[in-house]
């Protein structure tokens, strides 16, 4: 074969190579997946209820309903800053902060015929208090024990704050299904985790208004 021969030959081959590698890699490139730019998985508060944050739950008692839970609320007044307000109608008590602002907590209140109302202030303090019932509530209920020693199952529960010139408490209780109605005989209930609460606000001589309309 001439050197001419041959070299027609070997362009040819080279020609072929090139023409069917191209091809392979065509094939190659049609046999491979196609890549998909996925969006990032929603992990917002809304479409994945677990990751909701959580509520600022700090004071929440789950034994009682929203609206009797120990909140700030706006409340203007203008009693001074540490007056104790008792809210009988909507059972309600309120210590004053100034600037319009107020603790409120949910209360249990007397029932009819056990309601009052006026300007007194606070007498004394006591933490697990023994009950004494005074004389009127055992002439009612003659089968009431005469005294019960302090401690989760008295019905004073874990504070009580004696309100000067009467014979009535704002006081704790061991029945929290007892806030927000109206079932004592004229005392103020709230929740022990309540009670202590205000209780380590309030020193003797706090003024204590109690509305009853």
């Amino acid at each position: 074969m001439s050197s001419i021969s041959r070299l027609i030959c070997c362009t040819a081959a080279i020609a072929l190579l090139s023409c069917t590698t191209a091809r392979a890699q065509e094939r190659l490139t049609f046999l491979q997946p196609v890549q998909t730019q996925m969006a990032p998985p929603d992990v917002s508060p809304a479409s994945s209820p677990g990751l909701r944050s959580a509520p600022d739950d700090e004071n929440e008692n789950p034994q009682l309903p929203a609206r009797l839970q120990r909140q700030i609320v706006k409340f203007p007044t203008h009693e001074a800053p540490g007056t104790v307000i008792i809210d009988t109608a909507n059972t309600f008590l309120y210590y004053i902060l100034g600037s319009g602002k107020a603790i409120r907590y949910g209360i249990g209140v007397g029932r009819e015929g056990f309601t009052w109302s006026g300007v007194k202030s606070v007498a004394r303090k006591a933490e697990w208090p023994d009950w004494y019932p005074p004389t009127q509530m055992i002439v009612r209920q003659p089968y009431l024990p005469r005294m019960v020693a302090g401690g989760p199952g008295n019905p004073l529960g874990a504070r009580a704050i004696y309100i000067g010139g009467t014979e009535y408490r704002i006081h704790g209780t061991n029945d929290p299904t007892t806030i927000g109605k109206r079932a004592s005989s004229g005392c103020i209930r709230l929740v022990n985790d309540d009670v202590m609460h205000l209780y380590d606000q309030v020193p003797v001589g706090t003024t204590v208004i109690v509305q009853h309309r």
